[in-house]
């Protein structure tokens, strides 16, 4: 199959956001990710030279509070792209439906009968595909009573979660300890933390020995060096039981390299597993579509696992991303992140329509790696606000346009799919609109 880009509309600026721009079928050489489609589909991920074994030995997702249908949506797409890795969201597990949020968090009390359904529906088809999947909870956490890891009673009252996902074959569990910084008055304390941790895996390897544990720590980023961290870390590197994995998220969200891998596993002591926070836009109003970039090609010399952080309500659209995570993960010395991009929208559609569909939106939201900020930049309303401080409402205008023109083309050529997706630009379109509506 071959493919050209199309040419774009005199009156259409069709790229925007630190990419480059497009008019009249120009594009600058300028941009920091101009995007063309690619001439021929090729395999995805990009295949690895003979005799050559895959980067990271795990490569996955988590959810992103998702509901068991979005877990159920994903496991063939995880397959198709070689991932071998699920975890669940801890959010997921939280009450009050499968959202969060201010004391939703009641991790001690047993989990309600639709939810154990719905998990237990994941876990299975994760089974069934071939995927190691990984139990995970936080239990402090946005809850009105966060865990005391020295209190007996609380390990009790966790273990029930723990036991049952041991119950139906799971074999790979977690506890995240991050973030929990905002709960007031929380008393953070590694050698309590590890001494939970090692106990709560003591228990799962009693029952068998295979079992395998990551701890996020409530420090998981960095170089393992900043004066703040340096104490618990050193206590984890000390107390933890060696065979558990550490999750790290890397430098910062935006860059990770292999010497801060090294510097954060020189002081943890401990394997790591990689968080990457990407694409995920913590459900925030704006979607992160472009590449995964800025990893080091040999971080998987120092890092065992590869987990991708997703968007939350989008999952559907998530794929375009996250095929390019599973690109980088599976074979990060051959990965480039324009090659990976274009496949990845040439392996989502099946017409040229909405491939160029697809390609468009994603050069409107490109990622935060690409475009800058964090999870919650919104590359459209950034570049429209700057367009109308300058007093450019021609451009603003045509902005507005060609963003109008992507919603619809949407509804067009995707009548049913990409709801989740079709909100966020919507919502975007008419925010634009009540602005113009009022110069």
């Amino acid at each position: 199959m071959t493919f050209s880009r199309r040419t774009v509309p005199i009156l259409v600026v069709a790229v925007w956001y630190g990419l480059g721009v497009a008019v009249a079928g120009q594009r600058s050489a300028t941009g920091i990710l101009p995007l063309e489609l690619p001439k021929e589909t090729r395999p995805l991920p990009e295949p690895l030279p003979q005799g050559q074994q895959p980067g990271f030995k795990l490569r996955g997702i988590k959810g992103w509070a998702w509901t068991p249908e979005q877990y159920l949506e994903e496991i063939p797409v995880l397959v198709e792209y070689k991932m071998n890795f699920l975890m669940n969201c801890y959010a997921s597990l939280y009450a009050g439906g499968w959202s969060w949020g201010a004391n939703s968090n009641r991790w001690w009390e047993p989990l309600p009968t639709a939810k154990k359904q719905g998990l237990e529906k994941v876990i299975r088809a994760a089974q069934a595909h071939g995927l190691h999947f990984c139990f995970s909870m936080n239990p402090q956490l946005f809850s009105p009573r966060p865990l005391n890891p020295t209190s007996e009673e609380d390990f009790e009252k966790l273990w029930q979660h723990y036991a049952w996902a041991q119950s139906l074959g799971v074999k790979w569990f977690n506890l995240c300890l991050d973030d929990v910084q905002v709960m007031p008055g929380l008393r953070i304390d590694a050698s309590d933390h590890c001494k939970f941790v090692n106990k709560l895996f003591a228990r799962l390897r009693e029952k068998d020995a295979e079992v395998r544990f990551i701890f996020c720590t409530t420090y998981y980023g960095g170089t393992g060096n900043e004066p703040e961290v340096v104490g618990y870390l050193d206590t984890v590197a000390r107390d933890l039981n060696p065979e558990i994995y550490i999750f790290w998220t890397g430098d910062t969200f935006r860059r990770i390299t292999r010497a801060a891998a090294e510097s954060y596993k020189k002081r943890v002591k401990h394997r790591l597993f990689l968080w990457d926070n990407y694409p995920v836009n913590d459900a925030q109003q704006t979607m992160h579509l472009g590449p995964v970039t800025a990893r080091d090609a040999d971080l998987c010399e120092v890092i065992d696992g590869y987990l991708s952080n997703p968007m939350a309500s989008q999952n559907e659209m998530n794929r375009i991303p996250l095929a390019t995570c599973a690109d980088y993960a599976y074979n990060p010395k051959g990965y480039n992140p324009t090659r990976s991009i274009g496949q990845a929208i040439l392996h989502a559609a099946d017409t040229d329509a909405r491939r160029i569909l697809l390609l468009d939106l994603v050069e409107q939201y490109p990622g935060f790696i690409s475009y800058g900020g964090g999870t919650g930049t919104n590359p459209p309303r950034i570049e429209f606000q700057k367009l109308i401080a300058a007093r450019n409402f021609y451009l603003a205008r045509n902005m507005f346009r060609h963003l109008e023109d992507i919603a619809a083309r949407l509804d067009r050529e995707f009548p049913d799919r990409y709801p989740a997706t079709k909100k966020t630009l919507r919502a975007d379109v008419e925010w634009i609109r009540a602005i113009l509506d009022k110069k």
